[in-house]
């Protein structure tokens, strides 16, 4: 007969948990509360806004503004070094409106708001001074707002008028401008620069303005038009624009029928920049006098009287009296010449040799010719082309390249030629050359999934809730859940050793059974290694002899019989 051990049918909590050892207690303890520390921290961060640069780089001043006015706002806000300050992401577009109907931020520089500051006792100096600090610092604002520029500085230099000066001293600025990374500034933006800081001071001449980069280097042209090297940049920029035109023109003569990608061309061109004015004046040759414009006719008569005659009349002034004004036209028949005679009568007598003088001036015929040679105009181009072999694909998938026949090249180079207007007087040459490309394999490997960018943000955006999540499983699994089992199973022995021992009974089987109090008709199952360990020690008391043996075979090394 084996005994049949009960335990009690319903334990309640405090028999669950007295029935645990020491170390089940401290580590069911560390469990919850590691559970519940990962539950309050995915908690705070979920909930936990993402910050955004609401600005950057700025000012002391400005920093200092904006914050106050973000804790008038109660916007929460985080501030970090180099002049940033950060706000919830919800919160960016919003708050930064609201700040600018503020007037925030002002920027490091300030412009004529510094007027409003004037205090009561101020010079006629410290005003002038004031006015010119605050219109420096509206064209900084205004050439800063240029998307190539980063920042800038400009300095006035206005001379003190007087009306006692017999020569009044003109103004000049200086411009200094620091630019973006890879941002350059061209002659058309250099030129807006100077006319607008010009024209915001009377009196002031484009050529006074002197702007500067932050190496240095002088951007704005000199009287000459050219720049500090001596050399044209808009020469340079004209030339490079034109030989882009050409290479164009080349490129979509030509892809039509070679392929995209399968043909190269660069055009180099020889620009004449110089600019010459001649005058001429011509003459023609003598012309008959009836197609000849005359410029002055004279004629002059003169008529001398006879031999034998003799002055009369009473000498004095009546008699000495000049001859009339002549009457004959410039063109005409001549008319005679009389002397005045006492009385204004004509002298009678007879007339001596007439001496008669035509003097005729005709305009004279000249051409004046004056011509001005055009800058800009192309005195050689030089063209070089490659083209690709030619590919073809077979019925069996099989690609092949071959070379372009002479007459192909022919066709080709008669088309480039039409295209870039070749002139063979000019000097012009053309090179069109078939050869094969060489196609070059990048190197560059595809980046694995879990370094790209896209991949790594989103880990990012998943890795507190994931991780999260994972150490509350590893805490449960690992202290909570064997907690609870034990908690919930109490082992037989503890409770035997408690004194929880209640009845021992016998069934027909002979084999031990655990039976609950109040259950006499149906006992709890043994596990098999109860019920093999009960069949060997039954076997050991019915029949020792036999046991004996087999241990002694054992021991022996022999086969059990």
């Amino acid at each position: 007969m084996t005994a049949a051990i009960t335990v009690p049918d319903n334990p309640s909590v405090s028999q669950r948990f007295a029935g645990m050892s020491q170390s089940q207690r401290l580590r069911l303890f560390v469990g919850i509360a590691l559970f519940l520390a990962v539950g309050i921290v995915g908690i705070f961060m979920g909930r936990q806004a993402e910050w955004r640069v609401l600005y950057a780089n700025l000012a002391d001043k400005d920093g200092g503004s904006i914050i106050a006015q973000l804790s008038q706002l109660n916007v929460p806000y985080k501030s970090e070094a180099g002049g940033t300050i950060l706000v919830p992401a919800d919160k960016v577009h919003d708050t930064r409106l609201r700040l600018a109907s503020l007037g925030l931020p002002k920027g490091s520089v300030a412009g004529f708001e510094m007027m409003e500051s004037n205090r009561f006792g101020m010079t006629q100096f410290q005003e002038r001074l004031t006015f010119q600090r605050g219109l420096e610092g509206e064209l900084t604002r205004s050439i800063q707002s240029l998307s190539s520029v980063q920042s800038a500085r400009v300095h006035l230099a206005l001379p003190n008028q007087n009306g006692f000066f017999r020569e009044q001293q003109k103004p000049s600025a200086s411009v200094l401008v620091s630019l973006n990374m890879g941002n350059t500034l061209d002659r058309a933006q250099i030129a807006g620069i100077v006319h607008l800081v010009s024209s915001s001071v009377p009196e002031m001449n484009p050529k006074a303005v002197s702007v500067l980069d932050d190496s240095g280097k002088l951007l704005s042209a000199n009287q000459d038009g050219t720049d500090g090297n001596g050399s044209d940049a808009q020469q340079l920029q004209y030339t490079q624009q034109l030989e882009q035109l050409y290479r164009q023109r080349i490129l979509d003569i030509l892809e039509p029928v070679v392929g995209r990608q399968n043909v190269k061309a660069q055009v180099t061109a020889e620009i004449d920049f110089s600019q010459t004015e001649s005058t001429s004046e011509q003459h023609r040759p003598n012309q008959s006098p009836d197609s000849s414009a005359i410029r002055s006719q004279q004629l002059v008569e003169s008529t001398n009287g006879a031999a034998g005659s003799v002055p009369s009349g009473v000498p004095g002034a009546v008699s000495n009296q000049p001859p009339g004004p002549s009457s004959a036209p410039i063109n005409g028949a001549a008319q005679s010449l009389t002397g005045a005679t006492p009385g204004g009568a004509a002298a009678s007598g007879s007339t001596g040799p007439t001496k008669r003088e035509s003097i005729i001036n005709y305009e004279v015929d000249k051409t004046i010719k004056v011509v001005k040679g055009s800058s800009g105009v192309v005195k050689r181009l030089s063209a070089a082309v490659v083209v690709n072999h030619q590919t073809s694909t077979d019925d069996k998938g099989k690609t092949t390249t071959t070379a372009m026949t002479d007459a192909q090249i022919e066709k080709m180079t008669a088309l480039v030629r039409e295209t870039i207007g070749f002139n063979k007087e000019r000097g012009d040459s053309l090179n069109l050359m078939n050869a094969p490309f060489t196609v070059e394999k990048p190197n560059a490997t595809e980046l694995p999934i879990w370094k790209q960018a896209e991949v790594q943000d989103l880990v990012r955006s998943f890795a507190w809730p994931v991780g999260t999540l994972l150490f509350g499983l590893l805490v449960l699994m690992g202290f909570v859940k064997p907690a609870l089992k034990t908690f919930t199973h109490p082992r037989v022995s503890e409770i035997t050793r408690k004194g929880e021992l209640n009845t021992v009974v016998a069934d027909d089987t002979d084999r031990p059974q655990l039976m609950a109090p109040g259950a006499p008709a149906e006992p709890l199952p043994a596990s098999p290694a109860a019920l093999a360990l009960e069949d060997a020690r039954k076997l050991t008391r019915d029949n020792p002899a036999a046991v004996a043996n087999i241990v002694k075979t054992w021991i022996n090394g022999e086969a059990a019989a």
